[in-house]
């Protein structure tokens, strides 16, 4: 689950700095920034499901906040 949650978060990261690159190439003149945050977006909301459905099944234990 460890590695699941690395890749998910890298893929996050990748997404938002290819849409600072389309953003600085493009100026604004195609939808490829705006793509390209729909998807950092969507993995974002995948990944925060994934990790409530984990939880609920018991494949990640809590630990609490100390």
């Amino acid at each position: 689950m460890k590695i699941f949650v690395a890749i998910a978060f890298f893929l996050i990261i990748f997404s938002m700095g290819s849409a600072l690159v389309y953003l600085m190439k493009d100026k604004g003149r195609s939808n490829r920034t705006v793509w390209a945050l729909a998807f950092r977006v969507g993995f974002s909301i995948t990944l925060f499901i994934l990790i409530l459905l984990a939880n609920h099944f018991g494949l990640i234990q809590p630990t609490g906040i100390r």
